[in-house]
C-alpha cells in the first residue's frame, strides 16, 4: 500500500522553479490537485517570506489561513493569512558584525536579511540585477557602515560569489565567528549562515508540530545542500535531476526530470496523485 503523505515541503530555486526563475505549469495545476486531496504545500526556501508572496498568489495559497511558509532557511515560520510569524530566530548584532567585516574583507558580496529586507554591501552587477527582476526588496549599503543595523533583526547573512569553490575555502577560515552559527551553500554561487539552532530540518521539525502530524508524514523536495537537513527529517526525500551528487546520494527518490521539466509535479504524481 502506497504510504500517505499530509504535507508537501518544497524549496524554490532549482526546485520547484524553473531556470527563468517561475514555476511551470505542470508543478502549479500538480500543487493545485494535491491541495484538493487535503495535502498540505508549505514552501521551504532561502529567501524571505515577502518575496514569496508571488509564487503563493500561483498557487493560490495567498493569504490563507493554516497554510505555511517556511523562510529564511527556516529562521522564521509563518501562517500565510496576514503573514501571522510563528517562530523568528535572529542571529546576534555581534556576529553579524564580524559577518559583515570578514565578507567585506574576503570581497564577496554581503546581504543581511530582515523578514521583509534585504541590506546589501559591495553588489556585484550580475546579482543586483537578480535582486530588481525577483523585486527582492533591498537597501544597498553604498559605504561599509555596520552600526546603523544594530537595532535591525538580521535572520540570515549571506556571502555571493560566482566562484563558488572560493566560497568554499572561506569556512575553515570562519572559524572562529561560525562556531554558533549554521553554513550551508545554495545556487553554485551562495553561502547561507544562520543561527546554529536554524536549518530547514528543524523548520520541518517544528512544521510538523503544529501541523500536529509526524515527520514521516512529510514529503520534502529540495536540490541543494540548504535543503540537506529538510531532506533527512522528512519521510520520503524527493529530488528533481539537477541536483547535486550530494543530494542524490541521500533522497529516496531522484526524479529523471529536471526543475524545469516539472520534476516536483513528477513527484507528486508518483506519491502523492
Amino acid at each position: 500500500m502506497k504510504k500517505k503523505y499530509s504535507c508537501i515541503v518544497c524549496d524554490l530555486d532549482e526546485t520547484l522553479l524553473d531556470a527563468t526563475r517561475n514555476i511551470p505549469e505542470i508543478n502549479r495545476k500538480a500543487i493545485q490537485k494535491a491541495h484538493e486531496k487535503g495535502v498540505k504545500f508549505v514552501p521551504a526556501s532561502g529567501r524571505n517570506y515577502a518575496s514569496i508572496d508571488r509564487f503563493l498568489k500561483e498557487l493560490d495559497l495567498y493569504d490563507l489561513a493554516d497554510e505555511y511558509v517556511l523562510s529564511l532557511n527556516g529562521a522564521v515560520i509563518t501562517e500565510n493569512k496576514n503573514h501571522r510569524v510563528l517562530k523568528i530566530t535572529a542571529i546576534p548584532f555581534e556576529k553579524v558584525k564580524e559577518l559583515i567585516q570578514f565578507g567585506i574583507d574576503a570581497h564577496v558580496c554581503v546581504q543581511l536579511y530582515t523578514d521583509t529586507l534585504a541590506y546589501v554591501y559591495d553588489f556585484d552587477d550580475k546579482e543586483r540585477q537578480v535582486f530588481i527582476e525577483e523585486k527582492i526588496n533591498f537597501i544597498e549599503v553604498k559605504n561599509h557602515d555596520i552600526e546603523f543595523l544594530k537595532d535591525k533583526t538580521i535572520l540570515k547573512v549571506i556571502f555571493e560569489s560566482p566562484d563558488n569553490a572560493y566560497l568554499h575555502s572561506l569556512e575553515p577560515q570562519m572559524e572562529k565567528i561560525s562556531g554558533s552559527l549554521n553554513i550551508s551553500y545554495s545556487s553554485f554561487r551562495y553561502m547561507e549562515i544562520n543561527s546554529k539552532e536554524i536549518d530547514k530540518g528543524i523548520g520541518t521539525e517544528e512544521l510538523a508540530k503544529i501541523l500536529h502530524i509526524s515527520t514521516d508524514e512529510i514529503l520534502a523536495i529540495g536540490d541543494n545542500f540548504n535543503d540537506e537537513a529538510m531532506l533527512i527529517k522528512a519521510g520520503l526525500a524527493a529530488c528533481p535531476k539537477n541536483a547535486v551528487e550530494e543530494i542524490k546520494n541521500i533522497c529516496d527518490y531522484v526524479s529523471p526530470k529536471n526543475c524545469s521539466e516539472g520534476a516536483v509535479a513528477e513527484i507528486l504524481e508518483k506519491f502523492i496523485l
